[in-house]
């Protein structure tokens, strides 16, 4: 039985001034989020839909994680 194919290492870059995020496998760039919901939709058109975005040892989150999309926030009620 053979080994299962490994998926790409996928980069979720740190924040732009915008709050965006470049995604990117190797050298390719995948595409530009603006949320973690773009990151999941970017991996589906790149046939990497059964990758775990916020989980995966695949997806390296750089300049924070998943929850963070400086920018793009509500601002606090005081």
């Amino acid at each position: 039985m053979g080994q299962p194919t490994p998926h790409p290492r996928i980069v979720v870059h740190p924040p732009a001034l915008d709050g965006s995020r470049r995604v990117t496998s190797g050298d390719t760039v995948l595409g530009i989020a603006s949320h973690l919901d773009d990151v999941v939709e970017i991996l589906r058109m790149a046939d990497l839909d059964r990758v775990e975005v916020e989980e995966s040892d695949f997806v390296e989150w750089q300049g924070g994680g998943p929850e963070d999309w400086p920018g793009l926030s509500e601002p606090d009620t005081v």
